[in-house]
C-alpha cells in the first residue's frame, strides 16, 4: 500500500513534468519490485508547490505498511537516485511507516 506523493517546486515544476511523467510508471514498477506489492496496491500522485529557494526542489513523502529498514533504504535511494537524474533538481525522501492496526482506506 505505498501511496507516493511527488512535490516539485512550482519554479520548475514546468520544465520538469514531462520527464517526470515519462518516469512514472518505472517508478512505480521498482516501488512493486522492492516492496513486494502489485500496482494496483499503489498510489502516486505529483503535486507542484510553492517552496522556499534553498529547500529541495523535490521533495517525496512515501507513506505504507511497516517494512525492513534496508528495504525502506532501498526504496529511498531509488526514488531519490531517479527523480533527480530526469529532473536534475536536489531530491528530498521522507518515509512514514503506518501503523496497521489504526489505518483505514477504502477504496
Amino acid at each position: 500500500m505505498p501511496n507516493v506523493k511527488i512535490y516539485i517546486d512550482e519554479a520548475c515544476y514546468a520544465s520538469v513534468r514531462p520527464a517526470v511523467s515519462d518516469l512514472l510508471p518505472n517508478l512505480r514498477a521498482m516501488l512493486c519490485r522492492l516492496l513486494e506489492v502489485p500496482p494496483a496496491a499503489c498510489q502516486v500522485a505529483v503535486l507542484p508547490v510553492l517552496a522556499l529557494p534553498d529547500q529541495p526542489g523535490i521533495n517525496v513523502e512515501l507513506h505504507l505498511m511497516p517494512r525492513p529498514r534496508d528495504r525502506l533504504e532501498q526504496v529511498a535511494a531509488g526514488l531519490r537516485d531517479s527523480l533527480s537524474r530526469v529532473s536534475g533538481l536536489t531530491v528530498a525522501v521522507r518515509i512514514a511507516q503506518l501503523d496497521a492496526e489504526t489505518y483505514v482506506a477504502l477504496k
